[in-house]
């Protein structure tokens, strides 16, 4: 798989707080995804911005070198 087509580990998904962005998380569960912390909500002025973390589980490769990230 290619850097490009390779799902990612980690999503952040932010929206506005309707039916759209709980599709979005849906869909993404329906994936594989699981849900990664709570939910965060703020204000914009105008709506309710929502965001959800989710997560891709995988088995950690005992071969597999730790990467820092600076």
């Amino acid at each position: 798989m290619s850097d490009f087509t390779k799902p990612l580990g980690y999503r952040l998904i932010t929206g506005p707080d309707d039916a759209d962005f709980c599709a979005r998380v849906s869909a993404l569960l329906d994936q594989g995804y699981r849900l990664h912390g709570s939910p965060a909500l703020t204000f914009d002025g105008e709506r309710v911005i929502a965001a959800q973390a989710v997560v891709l589980p995988h088995p950690v490769s005992a071969e597999a070198p730790l990467e820092s990230v600076t």
